[in-house]
C-alpha cells in the first residue's frame, strides 16, 4: 500500500530532518546525550538523522522492501526499548511512547510482509 510507505518514510524524514539534523525539537539531542554520553552528543543526533533520512529515501526506493522493514523494525524497537528504559522522562509520552512504536512496527511489518507479498527478502 503506498499510503502506508509515504506515512512511515515521512515519519523517518520528519524525524531524521526536522528533529535531528535541524534541531527543531531539542529533546532528541538531550536522550541521545543522556544515553550516549554529551561530548559528542550534537554530531551524533546529527549522524542518527542522516541515517533517518536515508532510511525514508530506502523505503521510497523500494529496493529489497522486506530488508529494509527487518531493520525498521530492530531499530525502532531498540531505540524506543533504550528510550523507555533508560530516559523516559526525555520521551513526549513518556512510556506510553512504547505503544506508538509498537503501531509503527506494526504498520512497517504489515506494509512489507502482508501487503507487498510478491516481493522477496
Amino acid at each position: 500500500m503506498n499510503v502506508i510507505k509515504y506515512f512511515i518514510a515521512t515519519v523517518w524524514i520528519l524525524n531524521g530532518l526536522f528533529c535531528k539534523i535541524l534541531n527543531f525539537v531539542p529533546r532528541h539531542e538531550q536522550i541521545v546525550s543522556r544515553i550516549l554520553g554529551s561530548e559528542y552528543s550534537k554530531p551524533l543526533t546529527i549522524l542518527i538523522g542522516i541515517f533517518e533520512v536515508i532510511m525514508a529515501i530506502w523505503i521510497l526506493s523500494n529496493i529489497k522492501p522486506k530488508l529494509n522493514a527487518v531493520i525498521q523494525i530492530v531499530v525502532i524497537a531498540t531505540m524506543n526499548i533504550l528510550e523507555f528504559i533508560l530516559v523516559p522522562n526525555l520521551l513526549l509520552w513518556g512510556r506510553y511512547n512504547i505503544i506508538f512504536a509498537s503501531i509503527l512496527i506494526l504498520m512497517v511489518y504489515y506494509n512489507a510482509f502482508y501487503f507487498n507479498k510478491k516481493t522477496s527478502l
